[in-house]
């Protein structure tokens, strides 16, 4: 071999020597550099973590619509124990960072009879008292509140927040003096029907179209009488026209207890782009909800959706049931679930209407009304105790303490106080008169 022949030899191994050197060289710069980026993530989420748990400490956090009511009549579930069914209880309130709840008393809409109203009056009366014997019990980890100054008073005593809400004015009847004595056991907001029409006005969701075509002339009453007492409005299940409806009427701000946007789910239990300008024109606040399906569009489920309307056909629509009935059908109803999981729309999602509704009417008109326990659930916040993944993606999309505590109940304590201020001129003034 020549020594020019050689010398190649000797600089193709050199080369070869060098490229392996390099490649292991390389090789070692990228995972480093990715071990250094996923660390800096770490960090990072760590940092909003943190961030996040200091941030609920300091503000009151309010969430507007839970349905756990509804789990009382439950063998086994307590509310001052964390339960493994169910998404509220007193234990994952303090662990979720959440101060306040506004508990539901939910009856389903039946026969505007005097016999479906008494059983409704009925069923709202026993609830009532099974929130307050509830809250009694357990009197050393929370208290009821009736005013905005009782939610900070309650927080700085360390406690859980119950605030009431009703959910259907079918109860009331026609004895309009029973929003009176509902006010004086607790309720501080009331709306007026569910998912179907009723005497006071059409529902958004009601398969029979329209009744009244917004407001009966008894649900106008209605209105005014919720102006006098100080009570909150919500139009979360009203159809489109009673929601202008009510807005002519109310000289106090309006809330949606728990409701999204309609330009990103359309359903009509959303509040499409002309209602949220003409909410925030009334002070109003929505409060977004955490139901999947008010949240994102899901893919189609024939199976989940033949069960769910077969469940409705034996169970009459979910209309007048006995208190035996409900039980079983919230039993088949939870079963049904775990059989056919709906799939869950994410914190994500949900904040993406909050982006929305923000941009199109600014950060002083949204809150939070999740609906846990009556189907609010979201993949990545399936109870209370998970309600600080909605603090974290605020972060992360730039929203400041400032905002963050304007979402989770300075909003509505503000339209809160409205309401009480309003109340008080017109009952000054009728007694000037």
């Amino acid at each position: 071999m020549t020594k020019k022949g050689s010398l190649k030899i000797i600089y193709c191994y050199y080369y070869l020597v060098m490229l392996k050197f390099y490649g292991l060289f390389f090789r070692i710069f990228l995972s480093a550099g990715l071990i250094i980026v996923l660390l800096s993530c770490a960090n990072n989420e760590e940092r909003l973590k943190k961030e996040a748990e200091e941030i609920h400490k300091s503000i009151l956090t309010i969430d507007s619509h839970v349905d756990t009511p509804l789990m009382f009549s439950r063998e086994g579930f307590d509310i001052g124990q964390r339960n493994e069914h169910g998404r509220l209880d007193f234990p994952r309130m303090k662990e979720g960072g959440l101060d306040a709840a506004f508990f539901a008393v939910f009856i389903g809409q039946g026969e505007s009879t005097p016999e479906g109203f008494e059983i409704a009056k009925r069923r709202a009366f026993s609830i009532f008292s099974q929130i307050h014997e509830a809250v009694e019990k357990n009197a050393d980890q929370a208290g009821i509140a009736l005013s905005p100054d009782d939610a900070y008073r309650l927080k700085n005593e360390g406690k859980s927040i119950v605030y009431i809400g009703i959910e259907n004015g079918y109860p009331i009847g026609y004895d309009i003096e029973l929003l009176k004595e509902f006010y004086n056991l607790g309720a501080r907001y009331l709306g007026l029907c569910h998912s179907h029409n009723n005497h006071m006005c059409d529902s958004s969701s009601d398969s029979n179209g329209e009744l009244h075509g917004g407001l009966s002339e008894y649900g106008k009453e209605i209105i005014r009488e919720l102006n006098r007492l100080g009570m909150l409005i919500d139009v979360s299940h009203m159809s489109d026209k009673s929601f202008y409806d009510v807005l002519k009427i109310t000289k106090a701000p309006i809330i949606a207890s728990h409701s999204n946007a309609r330009a990103l789910c359309d359903i009509d239990r959303n509040l499409d782009d002309d209602m949220l300008v003409a909410l925030a024109e009334n002070g109003g606040v929505i409060q977004l909800c955490l139901l999947t399906v008010y949240v994102k569009t899901g893919t189609p489920n024939p199976q989940r959706d033949s069960a769910v309307a077969e469940l409705k056909r034996r169970y009459n629509n979910y209309e007048n049931l006995s208190d035996e009935q409900l039980h079983l059908m919230r039993q088949e109803w939870s079963s049904l679930n775990e059989k056919y999981p709906r799939e869950l729309a994410t914190v994500s999602d949900l904040v993406d209407h909050l982006d929305y509704i923000v941009r199109l009417i600014g950060i002083d008109h949204v809150g939070i009304g999740s609906d846990f326990d009556g189907g609010g659930q979201l993949d990545d916040c399936r109870d209370v105790s998970q309600m600080k993944n909605i603090t974290i993606e605020l972060l992360r999309r730039g929203y400041s303490k400032h905002d963050i505590e304007k979402i989770w109940g300075g909003n509505f304590i503000r339209v809160f106080r409205s309401v009480e201020r309003i109340s008080e001129e017109i009952r000054a003034a009728e007694l000037e008169s």
